[in-house]
C-alpha cells in the first residue's frame, strides 16, 4: 500500500526533515522546481527541443515560491518567460522571496503584479494565448479559503475557461481545489427574500484551473483520487524530492491508495475446497435473482472454495436452470437460515443483493447473530433506511457495508449532508472523513462506493480505490458491477482474509477486471476477466 498524504501531513515531512538538518526549504524548492521542469518535457518531449514561450502564474506562498524556479531554469534553458505575481512580492515567506529575487536577477522587467492584469490584457502588454506553456503555481496544498477576486483576475483577464491554453501545468493541485478533498471551495452569498427576517445562501460558483498534467512532490495527496481533481488534474505525476521515509508513528492515520498482495491471494498447493471456506449468498424472489447469482459467480471466481445460493421455494427451479459450479440451497425464512448456519463451514454470507425488502429485515437478525464475516449491499442496507440505528445494533466486526452514494445518504444522512455542502474552507469534509465517520459509527469496515470509492475500519484505517487518471474504467457504470464487487468481498471473506483487507483487495481488482475487458463491459464480464487478472500478478 502507498501512503496518501493530507496537507498537514507533508508539511509535517517537510518540517521534519529540515529541523533535522536533512534538507533546507530552499533545497526543497528547488528540487520541486526542478521536478515540475523534469515532468514538462517527460510529457512533451516535443518542447524540449526549441525554446519557448511559458507563462507562470506565482502566488503568495511557497507554491509561488516553486514557479519562481520553474521560471528561472526555463529561462536558462533558453526560453522566454513572462511571471505573473499574486499579491506583493516583498511579502512572500523567505524561500519563496529569495527565488523570487533571484528571478529578478535574470528578468525583473518580466514579473507583473495579477492586480494589473486587466490593464495588461487591454494594452496588449502580456499575451497569455500565445504561451508554449502555462504553469499554475498559484496555490498548492495550503489552500484553505476559495481565490474569490484572483480567481476572477485570472479567468476575466485570460478567459482561461475558453480552451486557448494547450498545456496548462498545475504544481501540486490546479488552483481552487482542496488538496485534502478533492473539493473547488466555494464562497456563500447571502440575500434577504421579500421576508425580510428570512435570509438565504447561494453558492457563488468558482472553479479551479483545468490543468493537463499537475505535478506533486513525495507522494500523492488524498485530494488527488477524490471528487473534482480527476476533472481538473489531467495526468498526475508524483516527484521525488528526497524526503525519504514518511512518519511511521501516525500508522492508521495515513490513507492509503488500494493495491493487492499476490501472496496473500495465491493457494496452497496442498488445499481443498474446504481450506477455501463456504460462502453463503442470499437471494430474492423469482425475476429478482440475478443479483445473487452475479454475486455468487463473483464469489467463487474469487476462489471461495464452495459457493451456495440461498433461495426461496418460489425461486429454486429458477436459479437451477442457471447455475452449475454455484450450489443451491433452499431458505424459505430465518428458521431455515438458522439451521443452515449451524454448519460452521459456511463461513461467509452475502446479504442484499436483489434480496428484498421485507426478506432482508426477516432474515437479517439471523444472519447478523451468527458472527459471520458478512456483506452487507443493497436491499440489505435499504431495508433499514427508516431506522439505520436497527442495523448497527445488529452489526459486529467482521461485516462489510458497501453503500453507493444514495444508500449512504439513507443510513448516515446527518454525515452525508456534511459531505453534500457546499465547501468554503479548507481542508474540506472529505469522502475520506465521511467514510471513516460511518465505519465509526457502524462499528465495522465500509466501502463507499463510486469512482472514487472509500474503503474505512473502525479503527481508522483508510484507504482509496480510484478508478481515475491510468485507472479510469468509467464502462463499470453498469447495472450489476456492485453486485459482483459484493461477491468477490464475500469470496475472500470465506478464504479468510479481515473485512478490511477483503474490502480493499476486492475494489482494486474490480478494477483491474473492468480494464482488461475495456469498453462494452456488462456484469457477468467480470468475474470471467479474473483468471487473466490473477495469471498477470503471478497467482
Amino acid at each position: 500500500m502507498t501512503e496518501l498524504l493530507t496537507a498537514a501531513q507533508m508539511r509535517a515531512i517537510e518540517q521534519a526533515a529540515i529541523k533535522s538538518g536533512q534538507v533546507t526549504g530552499l533545497e526543497l524548492m528547488e528540487r520541486a522546481g526542478r521536478g515540475v521542469v523534469e515532468a514538462i518535457f517527460e510529457e512533451w518531449p516535443e518542447l524540449a527541443k526549441f525554446s519557448g514561450k511559458a507563462v507562470i502564474l506565482c502566488g503568495p506562498g511557497n507554491n509561488g515560491g516553486d514557479g519562481f524556479v520553474v521560471a528561472r531554469l526555463l529561462k536558462e534553458r533558453g526560453w522566454e518567460v513572462d511571471v505573473l505575481v499574486l499579491g506583493r512580492p516583498e511579502k512572500l515567506p523567505p524561500d519563496a522571496l529569495t527565488n523570487y529575487e533571484r528571478w529578478c536577477t535574470l528578468d525583473e522587467s518580466s514579473v507583473t503584479e495579477m492586480s494589473r492584469l486587466a490593464d495588461a490584457r487591454i494594452s496588449g502588454t502580456c499575451q497569455l494565448f500565445e504561451a508554449d506553456i502555462v504553469v499554475d503555481a498559484l496555490f498548492g496544498t495550503g489552500l484553505t479559503r476559495p481565490l474569490g477576486w484572483a480567481h476572477n483576475e485570472v479567468w476575466e483577464a485570460f478567459d482561461l475557461d475558453t480552451g486557448a491554453i494547450n498545456r496548462m501545468v498545475a504544481i501540486d493541485v490546479p488552483s481552487g481545489l482542496c488538496a485534502d478533498s478533492g473539493r473547488v471551495l466555494s464562497e456563500l452569498e447571502r440575500t434577504e427574500d421579500r421576508d425580510p427576517h428570512r435570509v438565504t445562501a447561494s453558492e457563488i460558483p468558482f472553479h479551479a484551473t483545468q490543468a493537463e498534467l499537475t505535478v506533486t512532490f513525495h507522494r500523492a495527496k488524498t485530494g488527488h483520487l477524490l471528487s473534482d481533481f480527476a476533472n481538473t488534474c489531467g495526468k498526475l505525476v508524483i516527484k521525488d524530492i528526497g524526503l525519504g521515509s514518511n512518519c511511521a508513528s501516525w500508522k492508521n492515520e495515513f490513507v492509503t491508495a488500494g493495491s493487492v498482495s499476490a501472496d496473500h491471494l495465491a493457494k496452497s498447493p496442498g488445499a481443498n475446497k474446504f481450506s477455501h471456506g463456504h460462502a453463503l449468498i442470499l437471494s430474492g424472489a423469482p425475476g429478482k435473482t440475478g443479483a445473487a447469482r452475479l454475486a455468487a459467480r463473483g464469489a467463487l471466481r474469487i476462489g471461495a472454495g464452495l459457493v451456495t445460493l440461498g433461495v426461496p421455494p418460489a425461486a429454486q427451479l429458477e436459479v437451477a436452470a442457471q447455475v452449475t459450479a454455484i450450489m443451491l440451497q433452499r431458505v424459505d425464512g430465518a428458521e431455515a437460515l438458522s439451521d443452515i448456519l449451524r454448519d460452521e463451514r459456511m463461513n461467509a454470507l452475502c446479504f442484499g443483493p436483489g434480496l428484498g425488502l421485507e426478506r432482508a429485515r426477516a432474515l437479517a437478525p439471523v444472519a447478523l447473530a451468527a458472527g459471520r464475516p458478512t456483506v452487507l449491499d443493497a436491499d440489505g442496507l435499504t431495508a433499514f433506511a427508516d431506522d439505520p440505528s436497527v442495523l448497527f445494533g445488529m452489526l459486529h466486526e467482521g461485516c462489510v457495508l458497501t453503500p453507493h452514494g444514495g444508500e449512504f445518504a439513507r443510513l448516515f444522512p446527518d454525515i452525508a449532508a456534511k459531505l453534500n455542502a457546499i465547501p468554503t474552507k479548507g481542508p474540506a469534509f472529505s469522502k475520506v472523513d465521511a467514510t471513516r465517520e460511518a465505519a465509526e459509527r457502524a462499528g465495522c469496515v465500509v466501502l463507499f462506493k463510486g469512482p472514487d470509492t472509500v474503503i474505512a475500519a473502525p479503527d481508522e484505517r483508510c484507504s482509496i480505490s480510484s478508478a481515475f487518471y491510468d485507472r479510469s474504467a468509467p464502462w463499470l457504470a453498469t447495472a450489476g458491477s456492485g453486485d459482483v464487487l459484493a461477491g468477490f468481498i464475500t469470496g475472500l471473506l470465506a478464504r479468510g482474509f479481515d473485512a478490511m483487507a477483503a474490502a480493499e483487495t476486492a475494489a482494486w481488482l474490480h478494477v483491474e477486471c473492468a480494464l482488461t475487458f475495456g469498453p462494452g463491459l456488462i456484469a457477468e464480464d467480470l468475474p470471467e476477466q479474473l483468471p487473466k487478472v490473477l495469471k498477470e500478478l503471478n497467482i
